[in-house]
């Protein structure tokens, strides 16, 4: 029996590309490095901010230079993580008619935890019993530990879980966890990748999201 369902962040319930460009756009030209487009960058997303520097970066750059960027980044992404940020059309009632239904609901992003916090506090205020990012101590996704750290802290069995995403990280991160998954069409990869990648439960609308979990909008 089902009892929580948990999120990826960006991709699955927010729209976070146009915001992450700009932030990485900053630190590259702050370095003298040429910017990346919002198709290359939808590209690099999925692994955490230090993977997105890494393939932000042009290739042969010191790690010196990457590691200025990626200090860079981090400023100008906290004051800037919500300019141009939103949630995509009818998430927000998905997830209160999935609490209001009875279901547990989380995030579990590998964005750097600040933001994830923030982005919860002002898009989901009260619709999220847990949220976790990229900190200290947990693997970034797809290792499961940001995934065991929910269940944990809200007394959940990962088999009574299902993970919801949208990218092939999300997939991993699932089967590494040894629960279900369904992944989502609207975000950062196309249906067809998702099928290449192994995902055999694809959703296109908020509508169908909510019927996975026996609830019509």
């Amino acid at each position: 029996m089902i009892k929580l369902i948990v999120f990826d962040m960006d991709g699955t319930i927010l729209d976070t590309l146009e915001d992450l460009k700009n932030s990485l756009n900053f630190a590259l030209e702050k370095n003298g490095l040429p910017p990346r487009t919002l198709d290359e960058v939808r590209r690099f997303v999925g692994n955490g901010i230090g993977k997105l520097i890494e393939r932000g970066v042009p290739e042969g750059c010191s790690d010196a230079l990457r590691a200025k960027v990626q200090t860079d980044f981090f400023p100008h992404y906290a004051a800037h993580c919500n300019d141009n940020t939103r949630p995509y059309n009818g998430i927000p009632e998905v997830i209160a008619a999935l609490r209001k239904a009875g279901y547990l609901t989380a995030v579990v992003s590998n964005k750097a935890d600040f933001a994830v916090q923030d982005l919860c506090k002002i898009w989901f205020d009260g619709l999220f019993d847990a949220a976790v990012g990229e900190r200290e101590g947990l693997r970034r996704k797809p290792a499961p530990d940001s995934v065991f750290e929910v269940c944990r802290q809200l007394n959940t069995p990962v088999s009574e879980a299902v993970y919801v995403g949208d990218s092939e990280v999300d997939l991993q991160t699932a089967r590494n966890a040894g629960m279900e998954v369904v992944s989502v069409e609207w975000g950062f990869r196309d249906a067809a990748f998702l099928r290449e990648c192994g995902a055999d439960r694809i959703v296109s609308s908020t509508a169908e999201l909510a019927e996975c979990f026996g609830i019509l909008l």
